[in-house]
């Protein structure tokens, strides 16, 4: 999976590249269809803004988080990824089941 990371207004610290590599890696384990993941970081007054531009191999999901905190947006963000991995991969089964009933039938 290729991970990019671009930053609007500030210059992202090393600790914070490799926490966002950390947390990408950890969505391996509910799709191995994941292509690249586009990873933004940006302010909206007070706020840090997270965006993360997933694609796996027909469909992108993306994701936008802000709190106070970017540990925190990041979280966020990957914890609504996973949950929508998870969607599009039932949604994949369910598609899968219904062609196999309806071919024996």
């Amino acid at each position: 999976m290729k991970v990019a990371i671009t930053t609007r207004g500030y210059k992202a610290p090393e600790r914070l590249k490799t926490y966002i590599n950390e947390k990408m890696k950890r969505l391996d384990r509910f799709s191995d269809r994941i292509m690249e993941v586009e990873a933004i970081l940006s302010y909206e007054r007070l706020d840090q803004v997270v965006e993360f531009k997933l694609r796996l191999n027909n469909k992108r999901i993306i994701v936008k988080e802000k709190s106070e905190d970017v540990f925190k947006s990041i979280d966020l963000a990957v914890d609504n990824l996973e949950r929508q991995i998870t969607k599009v991969k039932e949604k994949y089964k369910e598609h899968n089941k219904k062609k196999i009933v309806e071919m024996v039938d």
